[in-house]
C-alpha cells in the first residue's frame, strides 16, 4: 500500500509529525538537563576544591603562602583522568602561586565575603570548567583580599552527561514506542468504521440500488446518506428507463403487429390488387416503424449526462433554409406552405448543426402530422433564437409540460409517437436553450422557440 495513497497513510503522516517533533524537543530538554545536571555535580566539585585551597591560605612574612593539600586536586581528577590547574592570585592581580596561570573572571569583585563565579574557558585548545572564589584571610592581623582560581578539563563532566542522556534516553524510547503503537491501533480503530462501509459495498449485489441501512461515525453517515441519494436518483433512473423501455417497445410491437397480420391477411388472398394494397400498407407502416427507431436512437442518446455535442458556429438563417428545402418537397405534397423568415444578415450561435436540423425536422413533422396548412420557421435577435410556428390545433396551456414527456400526445387521435417535443426539448438543453411553447401570434396554432443563451462579449 503506497502510504501517500491511503487514507491510513495520510493519517500516521500528519499523526506522526506532531510526534517526532514532540520527541525531538524531549531529547533536546533531555540533553540540556543531563548537562546541567553533570555541571550542578562537577561545580560542587570546583566549589568543594576551591574553598579547601583558600581555607590553606596564609599570611607570612608580609605574603600570601599556600601549602597546598594533594586532596584538594584530587576530588576533581575522577575515573576520567581529567587535567587539573589552579592559580592563586592576590588582590593586585599578581600571580602567588599555582601551576597555570588562570585568566581572571570579567565579574566584579566582591565588597565582602565569599564570592564563587563559574565560566567555561579555553587554554591551549582545550576546553576548560573554570572556578574562582573570591575571599580574604581570616586572621587577626591581616585580612588581605585574595582569589583562588581552579580549573579542569571536561571529560569527567561529558561522560556523566552522556550517562544521564541514555539513562533518558531509554525512557523517552519506551514512551516513543508505547505511542507509536497508540498511534497505529487508535487510527485502525478510527478507520474501522469505513472499513466496514468498504465491505458492505463490496458485498452488495451489483442489481440492487436499496439504500445502505449501516451505523457509522457523525462524519461517515454523512458519506453514507450522500450514496444513498446517489443510490435514489439511480433508482429513478431505472424506473425511468425500465418505464421507456416499456413503452418504447410497446410502440415498436404494435406497428410491427400491425404488419405481420396484414401480411398473413394478404397471404390468404389471391387477388394481385390485395397484394398491391397490403404491401402498400407495409411499406407505410415500415417507414412509421424505422422514423420511431431513429427517434427513439436521438432520445436514448440526449438522455446520457455524459453525451456532450461538439459546438461550433452555425448561422441559424442557414439552418431554416437547409430546412426548408429539406421538407419543402414533402409538405408541398400535403397541400401546407412551408416558408421561411430570416434575418438580412447571419446570426451565429455555438451549435451542433445537425441537432439544430433534427430539432427542425421534429417540429415540422409534428406541425404537419396534426393538420397545420401553414408552417413558417424563423430568426430573432437580442437574443437568438429560432421559432417554428403553424395554423394548427396548437397545445392547451395546461398540457404544454406534459408533451415535453417522451410517449406524450397532443392529441390521442394523433399519428405521431410522442417523441418529437421531448427530442426537441432534449436537444435545447444539450445548447444550454431554453425551449418556450406558446399559441401562434395569430391566436390558432402553436409556436415553439429555442431560446438560446447570449453570446459572451
Amino acid at each position: 500500500m503506497n502510504p501517500a495513497g491511503s487514507l491510513y497513510g495520510r493519517l500516521l503522516a500528519w499523526l506522526t509529525l506532531p510526534l517526532l517533533t514532540l520527541g525531538a524537543l524531549l531529547l533536546l530538554q533531555a540533553w540540556l538537563e543531563a548537562r546541567a545536571t553533570a555541571d550542578r555535580a562537577y561545580d560542587r566539585l570546583l566549589d568543594a576544591a576551591t574553598l579547601a585551597i583558600a581555607e590553606q591560605v596564609q599570611w607570612q612574612d608580609e605574603r600570601l603562602w599556600l601549602d597546598l593539600p594533594p586532596a584538594a586536586l584530587e576530588m576533581l581528577a575522577g575515573d576520567a583522568q581529567e587535567r587539573v590547574f589552579y592559580s592563586l592570585v592576590d588582590q593586585q592581580g599578581r600571580h602567588i602561586t599555582g601551576n597555570a596561570r588562570l585568566p581572571e573572571h570579567p565579574g566584579a569583585s566582591a565588597a565582602s565575603g565569599d564570592t564563587l563565579l563559574y565560566r567555561d574557558i579555553e587554554r591551549h585548545g582545550m576546553a576548560l570548567r573554570q572556578g574562582i572564589r573570591r575571599t580574604r584571610l581570616e586572621d587577626w592581623r591581616s585580612g588581605e583580599p585574595f582569589e583562588v582560581r581552579v580549573a579542569h578539563t571536561r571529560e569527567g563532566r561529558d561522560a556523566l552527561r552522556l550517562e544521564l542522556l541514555r539513562s533518558n534516553l531509554a525512557g523517552i524510547l519506551a514512551m516513543g514506542a508505547l505511542a507509536v503503537a497508540t498511534l497505529l491501533l487508535a487510527v485502525r480503530a478510527a478507520l474501522k468504521p469505513l472499513t466496514r462501509l468498504r465491505h458492505a459495498i463490496r458485498a452488495r449485489d451489483p442489481r440492487t440500488l436499496k439504500s445502505l441501512d449501516l451505523e457509522l461515525p457523525r462524519e461517515l453517515a454523512e458519506l453514507r446518506e450522500a450514496l444513498n441519494e446517489l443510490l435514489a436518483r439511480m433508482r429513478r433512473v431505472r424506473a425511468n428507463q425500465e418505464r421507456f423501455i416499456g413503452d418504447a417497445s410497446h410502440q415498436l410491437r404494435t406497428p410491427l403487429a400491425g404488419i405481420t397480420a396484414r401480411a398473413e391477411l394478404a397471404l390468404r388472398r389471391q387477388e394481385p390488387e390485395e397484394w398491391r394494397t397490403a404491401l402498400e400498407t407495409v411499406h407505410s407502416t415500415s417507414e412509421r416503424t424505422a422514423r420511431l427507431a431513429m427517434q427513439l436512437l436521438s432520445l436514448t442518446r440526449l438522455d446520457n449526462p455524459e453525451y456532450r455535442p461538439e459546438l461550433h458556429p452555425v448561422d441559424l438563417n442557414d439552418c431554416v433554409r437547409q430546412a426548408v428545402r429539406d421538407h419543402w418537397v414533402a409538405c408541398h405534397q400535403a397541400g401546407i406552405d412551408l416558408g421561411a423568415d430570416c434575418l438580412p444578415s447571419p446570426l451565429r450561435v455555438a451549435a451542433s448543426e445537425w441537432q439544430l436540423q433534427e430539432a427542425l425536422a421534429n417540429l415540422i413533422d409534428n406541425s404537419r402530422r396534426y393538420g397545420a396548412h401553414r408552417i413558417t420557421l424563423g430568426v430573432l435577435s437580442d437574443p437568438p433564437r429560432l421559432f417554428v410556428e403553424d395554423d394548427g390545433p396548437g397545445i392547451p396551456a395546461e398540457r404544454r409540460l406534459l408533451v415535453l414527456r417522451p410517449f406524450h400526445r397532443g392529441r390521442d387521435d394523433g399519428e405521431g409517437s410522442g417523441l418529437g417535443l421531448a427530442i426537441v426539448d432534449g436537444i435545447a438543453r444539450n445548447h444550454g436553450a431554453r425551449l418556450d411553447l406558446a399559441e401562434s401570434d395569430s391566436g390558432r396554432g402553436l409556436r415553439v422557440e429555442m431560446r438560446f443563451p447570449e453570446a459572451p462579449t
